[in-house]
């Protein structure tokens, strides 16, 4: 055997080797870094949409991957128009049983809704999630909770799209908005345990919570701006500015934790709404303002009248840890962009979730 062998490789210098390995291993990361930097593009690089009156900065920034990934999750399902009457077609009414609803809808066209919201809501269990193992005559039977929410639902729905027109516009909304094919919305909230301490509440702050950005801010804005009618108030931005409209501290920590619940939950930040070098003045606001007012009152009334009630009907493994039913919140719709879905129409193809007598395209365009 050559005993020189271990000296022609050096062997007694074994740190040299990894030396060389190490280098080796960095090339290999920098190399998969600048691959994926030239394929799908640098992951810091911001994109800038002016949102408000030009030289104030008031710009949206996004991370262009973040936009990427939000325009994979935020699509609207495909639809087919639906299918005009001829009219003297027996409605759903007189063909199926306790059709509480929707029983002014031809039978095609009641159909269609259902089929749809099968796949907006149940894709996987189907008819059976609402109606559960039974023949098809058998349907008109409401034994199980999830019919008896999926009715209140529609109700719901086609309030929000004929009421609510100062916040969801023409678009509309409809199940997919909130549910994106799963059973129960992924975005809703409940009413948090309280929490022990051995002084003061702090006024419900410092206790981290996602819906206020675990931030410092006060975990109780949901509750009272969302479920409650308590004004959002503010402490003056001036020193001299004397206004009732004013609130303390306490209510500004509030208003605060609101809006960062807002701006989270649309993606973007201040400037979308508000004017920066006057927060509080409306007419220096951009539109947005006004949307978002509306908005705020809209799921106020969502959760008070159509899901509160709902409490009853729940089993106990879909209430909250206190007992309450399920609510909304700007993030229900929103899932991270200032229009659900990017404001893919949710009603064009669904005049029956604008009304209980719903107008059909092609009627529209004969009464024009």
């Amino acid at each position: 055997m050559d005993f020189n062998f271990f000296e022609k490789i050096k062997f007694k210098q074994p740190f040299r080797f990894i030396d060389i390995a190490v280098q080796i291993g960095i090339g290999g990361v920098a190399v998969i870094v600048v691959a994926y930097w030239i394929l799908w593009g640098s992951p810091t690089k911001v994109e800038v949409e002016q949102s408000g009156f030009r030289g104030t900065g008031m710009a949206q920034l996004e991370f262009e991957s973040e936009l990427r990934r939000l325009a994979s999750v935020n699509v609207m399902p495909e639809s087919e128009e639906p299918w005009i009457p001829e009219g003297g077609e027996p409605l759903a009414r007189d063909i199926y049983e306790n059709v509480q609803v929707l029983g002014n809808l031809t039978e095609d066209n009641f159909n269609r809704l259902m089929l749809a919201i099968t796949e907006w809501v149940s894709p996987e269990l189907g008819c059976v999630y609402c109606h559960g193992d039974l023949a098809l005559e058998d349907y008109g039977q409401d034994n199980l909770y999830t019919k008896i929410v999926a009715r209140s639902m529609l109700q719901m729905t086609i309030n929000i799209n004929s009421q609510w027109t100062d916040h969801v516009a023409e678009t509309g909304v409809n199940c997919y908005t909130c549910h994106r094919g799963q059973n129960v919305p992924e975005y809703l909230w409940f009413e948090p345990e309280p929490v022990t301490t051995l002084g003061p509440n702090s006024a419900y702050q410092n206790r981290p919570i996602p819906i206020a950005g675990y931030s410092s801010m006060s975990a109780r804005a949901i509750q009272d701006y969302l479920v409650g009618d308590e004004e959002i108030r503010q402490l003056p931005t001036m020193p001299n500015q004397k206004n009732d409209t004013f609130g303390t501290i306490q209510s500004t920590y509030k208003n605060y934790s609101l809006m960062i619940h807002m701006s989270e939950s649309l993606g973007v930040n201040c400037t979308f709404c508000h004017n920066t070098r006057a927060m509080s003045q409306w007419d220096q606001s951009p539109p947005q303002r006004v949307t978002a007012w509306h908005g705020i009152r809209m799921v106020r009334e969502i959760n008070n009248v159509y899901l509160d009630p709902l409490q009853p009907v729940y089993p106990p493994e879909r209430l909250g840890p206190l007992g309450d039913a399920p609510k909304a919140m700007c993030t229900t719709c929103h899932q991270g962009v200032n229009k659900p879905l990017y404001g893919a129409p949710a009603v064009a193809n669904w005049p029956e979730l604008v009304s209980t007598d719903p107008v059909y395209p092609e009627e529209a365009a004969m009464a024009d």
